[in-house]
């Protein structure tokens, strides 16, 4: 076979040698030491916490390294393209504060651009065609049909399934046949000639995982699709290369293709870089753990953080804590130093699955939550509500100053405990409903209809929004002494039979006609935020 001839056929145009690719994309001006990584979504229209997960730990490495974190975006399969999904990723990626340093829709250096693969189809081309030209590419002509009927053959002799050795039916064809199928215009792809030995197997230094055993690619792997694109395996090796990437940080799913990789990088010339396979995000399932799954677990999408409304800062903290396991401790001891003052290490990521539990994430955020100011919340609510809220919620806003009112109580700032009522900011806004209209639901009342409606009005008949705390609970212990229950607890406790409860289940029957809720905070500074009109009209219905 002429290699020559057969490259010249198949990719007519007149590339740039491949010593001006070189040139054109140079070595990073970088200290020693410097990593430089990156995040390469597809845009499929599905970002999930897997990749929030790889992001943090590349920005993390590249940026206390002193290196780059970039953006690429790898939009080589049409079919799935989703539109708006590159928006989408951005988007998402910016809310979780993932601070890229280039790449597509970031601006920074365009010395390694362009960031979109499709928009790098000609670089591809050149390096196909230059393993054309060497004989380590090939083309084949093979159907759909032809491989599925081979694949049933290798499954029924139990054999591993691909294209490789024997059933690698284009691999050695005749010059005569290749040029046949050509001139007929039959579509085809390009293969990579692989030359490895299936019985050989070898040791790579995993950055993540250590040493791990892998055995030696065969397949002769498609590089270029019919359409002129590349396939991921063949784009990313020229891609890493050309932007000069160090280190591919990348979900565990990937180590089965690493020699087909390694392979690559190999052919091509290329230094190949360093890889951390990451482990996988479990979750438990009964007594069991399995991966999260993009059917069953709607917290894989970060979709899923930004509608309920989790706090950014607050899922960061939780990733970090999955990904490095000295994270939790020092953010205990340093609650207040920024998340970049963490030494991050490769080192302590964790070479097995890591379970993801949404009960813990719940617990962070509660806490992240009340470090906030109540205006520092009020805008993390008003952000999501305008974005996420219901007309009813965006309302909440016209007037700020009595919100704030609600969340300095709600938060108790000023208190001698600062309380954790919020998880997320659609949690809150629901929590928060009772300031702004009637209890649509109540709990349930544990007195009578007859008791309640007695100590409703009861309370009504004294009540006056001027008293201040001590006047307003005296009146409240009034109330409970006239109906028959105990005005202090200690009474109450000494003898149980001797009343119907105690000045605690009167206030809870206020709290529950006021707010709808048995559980509030100081139900007497709720009043004097609602004010004295709505409290008594509140009451009157409840009665």
């Amino acid at each position: 076979m002429d290699f020559e001839k057969l490259a010249a056929r198949l990719f007519p145009k007149e590339y740039p040698a491949l010593e001006w690719y070189e040139e054109r994309y140079p070595l990073r001006a970088l200290e020693k030491g410097a990593e430089v990584t990156r995040l390469a979504p597809s845009p499929t229209g599905f970002i999930h916490l897997g990749n929030l997960f790889v992001a943090i730990a590349n920005e993390r490495i590249a940026h206390e390294s002193g290196g780059v974190l970039y953006l690429r975006i790898e939009d080589t399969d049409l079919k799935r393209k989703v539109d708006g999904a590159v928006e989408a990723v951005i988007a998402a990626l910016k809310y979780f504060d993932i601070q890229f340093d280039e790449g597509a829709e970031i601006g920074g250096s365009d010395a390694y651009a362009p960031w979109y693969q499709r928009q790098r189809a000609e670089i591809y081309h050149a390096y196909v065609k230059e393993l054309v030209r060497r004989g380590r590419a090939y083309p084949c002509f093979c159907t759909e049909e032809e491989l599925a009927a081979l694949r049933e053959v290798q499954t029924a002799n139990k054999e591993i399934t691909g294209y490789y050795g024997k059933y690698a039916k284009w691999r050695d064809a005749r010059e005569e046949e290749v040029y046949a199928a050509l001139d007929a215009g039959k579509p085809y792809v390009i293969r990579l000639r692989s030359m490895g030995d299936p019985a050989h197997k070898f040791t790579f230094h995993d950055e993540i995982k250590g040493d791990v055993t892998v055995t030696e690619n065969d397949q002769d792997v498609v590089i270029l699709k019919s359409d002129g694109i590349p396939t991921y395996h063949f784009a990313h090796a020229v891609d890493d290369h050309l932007m000069r990437t160090t280190l591919v940080i990348r979900g565990e799913e990937w180590l089965a293709s690493l020699p087909i990789h390694l392979e690559l990088f190999d052919t091509l010339g290329f230094r190949r870089p360093k890889y951390g396979h990451n482990c996988s995000l479990m979750k438990m399932d009964g007594a069991s753990k399995r991966k999260l799954s993009k059917r069953k677990d709607p917290e894989l999408s970060l979709s899923f953080y930004r509608q309920e409304g989790y706090h950014p800062y607050a899922v960061k903290v939780y990733m970090l804590t999955l990904l490095n396991s000295d994270f939790e401790e020092w953010h205990l001891k340093f609650p207040e130093k920024p998340l970049t003052e963490f030494k991050f290490r490769i080192s302590k990521m964790s070479k097995s699955g890591a379970l993801f539990d949404l009960d813990k994430l719940n617990d962070i955020s509660k806490t992240e939550l009340s470090r906030l100011s109540a205006e520092e919340m009020l805008a993390f609510l008003k952000e999501w509500a305008m974005e996420f809220g219901t007309e009813e919620e965006k309302g909440y806003f016209a007037d700020e100053g009595y919100l704030l009112k609600a969340l300095t109580l709600c938060m108790g700032i000023g208190g001698k405990k600062r309380r954790k009522d919020f998880i997320t900011a659609k949690q809150a806004m629901e929590e928060l409903r009772y300031f702004f209209a009637a209890p649509a639901r109540r709990d349930e009342y544990r007195v009578d209809g007859e008791t309640r409606a007695a100590i409703l009005s009861e309370f009504l008949s004294s009540y006056s929004a001027a008293d201040d705390a001590q006047v307003w609970f005296a009146k409240v212990k009034e109330v409970a002494s006239k109906l028959g229950f105990a005005a202090e607890m200690r009474d109450y406790k000494a003898d149980l039979a001797a009343y119907k409860g105690s000045v605690s289940d009167v206030a809870e029957v206020l709290r529950i006609a006021t707010t709808g809720r048995a559980n509030t905070p100081d139900l007497w500074t709720i009043m004097q935020i609602l004010g004295e009109e709505c409290v008594v009209a509140r009451i009157k219905a409840a009665i």
